[in-house]
Formats: structure tokens, sequence, C-alpha cells
């Protein structure tokens, strides 16, 4: 039996637009990204170019990815099953805000007074914890997440955002994902951790979803975000709280749809890591 390929693209981009072509990617359907040095890729780059390798689900997607990127990019394969554990070796534990600790399962870690463990094995979700829009919201959720609260998560990748909720006292979370990959890390994290009961994990579309939220979550593409907005904001209850992540605070063009997109609800505080920012709402 032939060894199963994996598709993904060589990226080189000037060093000041590697947050924009990330986000470009992330958009265009990369399951994930990796910045390389200059010399372990494409020998022509300069010294002001950076080299992105981003993986992709398909071929088909990787060739459409490249047609809209606007940067030059090489379509490679990888073989093998290997290739995809190799970052494990880089993910350690990390302290993301005040409490929270991501430790991935395969690491130990001796938890410090008030340390709120969240142990991940994102397998091939989104959301290990170390991309700056992720911190931003699981950060966020110390200050917004009550205890008996029930919390809607849109997009949740590899439900560490669900699992934090949880782990702050929030009684059950209603995580949702298009990708049935993410599903099945979520679930699987969350039992994990403990919390497999007040998890409830699906590909529902939240459309779909007719219960209101004091708290909904949505770290998603930016360029989803904006259509989005009318059933983001119709799954919040009154009073409560929408935390939006994925955003770049360089694009001014991004900036001004969402806030057009989510200008009737009343805007908290808009924190910053790097060039991404997320948004904490309140409806009215």
């Amino acid at each position: 039996m032939s060894e199963p390929r994996y598709p993904y693209l060589h990226v080189a981009v000037p060093s000041a637009e590697v947050d924009l072509a990330s986000s470009a990617l992330f958009d265009l359907g990369a399951l994930g990204i990796e910045e390389r040095d200059a010399s372990t890729l494409l020998k022509s780059a300069g010294p002001d170019t950076s080299l992105l390798v981003a993986s992709f689900a398909d071929d088909a997607s990787a060739e459409a990815a490249r047609a809209e990127l606007g940067y030059p990019a090489e379509l490679e394969h990888v073989v093998g099953d290997a290739w995809r554990d190799g970052w494990r070796a880089y993910f350690k534990p990390m302290r993301v805000g005040e409490r929270f600790v991501v430790r991935p399962s395969w690491e130990a870690y001796e938890a410090q007074p008030n340390d709120l463990v969240l142990t991940l094995d994102p397998g091939q979700a989104f959301g290990t914890g170390t991309h700056e829009t992720t911190q931003l919201l699981l950060a966020a959720l110390g200050d917004h997440v009550k205890p008996g609260m029930r919390v809607l998560d849109v997009g949740t990748g590899s439900g560490i955002l669900a699992v934090g909720a949880c782990l702050l006292g929030a009684s059950h979370v209603v995580a949702v994902d298009v990708d049935e990959l993410a599903v099945t890390a979520t679930r699987e994290n969350a039992a994990i951790n403990g919390v497999a009961e007040r998890v409830s994990a699906s590909d529902t579309p939240v459309e779909r979803i007719e219960e209101q939220f004091p708290l909904v979550l949505a770290n998603i593409e930016a360029r989803v975000l904006v259509p989005m907005a009318p059933v983001l904001m119709a799954r919040v209850a009154a009073g409560g709280c929408l935390l939006l992540s994925g955003l770049l605070h360089g694009d001014a063009d991004q900036v001004a749809r969402i806030s057009a997109a989510y200008g009737s609800m009343r805007v908290l505080a808009e924190p910053r890591a790097g060039d991404w920012y997320a948004v904490v709402l309140e409806k009215a």
C-alpha cells in the first residue's frame, strides 16, 4: 500500500507582510502555517523575504489557494505521516494570560497555585494556543466567563476555548465547527480535561442554533466574520458579550468592515497581541 501524500505551499513573502500573508492563507483554507528560515527553502529568497509553509487538506484546495493568494508559491508534497507529528517537539507548556497554562498531552507540567492547566492534543485542528488569535480570546475568558454560564463557541477548532470556559466554571459550552476533524478533536480534548459532559461539539450550522447565550466566542477567519455578523449577534442574549478574534490590526479595510458589520454592539475592549487584535462587544 502506498503512503499518503500531503500537499503544502512554499510561499515567499516580504518579511513585513508575514501576518497579512498568513491571514490570507488561513482564509484560503490552510490547515496550518509554519514560518521558516530562508536557508531551508527557496534558495533565491532575499534577506528581506520570509518563507511560509502552508499545509492543505488536498491538492485542489492548495491549487485554489495558490491561484488566489497574490504571492509566489510552489506546490509540493510530503509522503508519509511522520512529518505531521514533527511539530510536537516544539509545542511546550505555555502560560496564557494570568491563569491558563496550555500543556500538550505528551508533556509533563508541575502546576503552580492558581494555575488552570488546559491539556491539549489538537490533532489536525486549528488551536494549539500558540497563535496570538487564540491567546487573545483565551486570556479574555477570565474576565467574561461566570460560574454556571452557558457559552457558544463558533469555529471551535481544537476546542481550546470551549475547554477553557469550562475550567473557569461555565456549566455548558455548545461548540460548533464545519470541520469534522475539529469536532473530533474538541470531544477528545474535553474528555482529556474531564469536561466531556459539559461540552457539546458538533458540525451544526450556527444558523440552526436558536438559543441565545450570555457569551459567544468566534475565533475564525476574518473574511467569515463579516457575513456572519447578523447570525452571531443574534445568538448573543441581551446584556451578553461577543468575543471576536482572527483580526489584523494593520489591515485598515478589514478593521473598517468589522466595525461596520458589528456597529450595533458596544465595544468594551480591543486587546492586541503583535499585529493581531480581538474585539469584545456587548449587546444592549
